[in-house]
């Protein structure tokens, strides 16, 4: 009889560990961000289909507040999909430009100098500005912005922030912006 109750209390031990674990990663699947991007099309060749309307402009502003939450004008760190759309990505600098209701519409950063590859970049309609280097990158690399994707970002997926882009940046960048993706 002992031996059966040492079986049972191994058992019950067991099964609330495999409802804790499913919790867990339900919890997980949920809470991994919605994000959404449009990138523009790549120039069309003679006799392709016509180009597709032009997105509405974002509502973009500058106000970063140092309250612990994202505000347009911050670096922040977020999960942002690869190209593909697949489900793979991995947590990335965003610069959060603006808002569009709840969401927050942000465009993603890279240490990686894009220059170096930039015929590469261009034929798969992606384009990239230098922002210089800032306290969002421990380790004081340059940075560049990537024009050509506009990020949709739930704020309760934004990770932390990292740090507030100048106004003059910001601004530069948000116009280079809107002549790629023509808003």
């Amino acid at each position: 009889m002992a031996r059966q109750d040492r079986v049972s209390a191994v058992l019950g031990r067991v099964a609330d560990l495999l409802r804790r674990a499913t919790r867990t990663a339900g919890t997980a699947a949920r809470s991994r961000p919605t994000i959404r991007s449009r990138p523009t099309s790549a120039p069309r060749a003679a006799g392709s289909t016509p180009p597709r309307p032009s997105p509405a402009a974002p509502d973009v502003e500058y106000g970063p507040r140092a309250d612990g939450r994202p505000d347009p004008g911050e670096i922040v760190w977020a999960w942002v999909s690869y190209d593909e759309g697949d489900g793979r990505g991995k947590d990335r600098p965003v610069l959060i430009i603006g808002r569009r209701g709840d969401e927050l519409l942000g465009l993603m950063l890279s240490s990686r100098d894009h220059d170096r590859d930039a015929a590469d970049e261009a034929r798969h309609g992606r384009r990239w500005t230098d922002i210089g280097s800032g306290p969002w990158d421990s380790r004081g690399r340059r940075s560049e912005v990537r024009l050509d994707r506009l990020l949709v970002l739930d704020p309760a997926t934004v990770r932390r922030e990292g740090a507030a882009l100048d106004s003059a940046r910001f601004h530069r960048v948000v116009a280079e912006a809107g002549r790629v993706q023509g808003w």
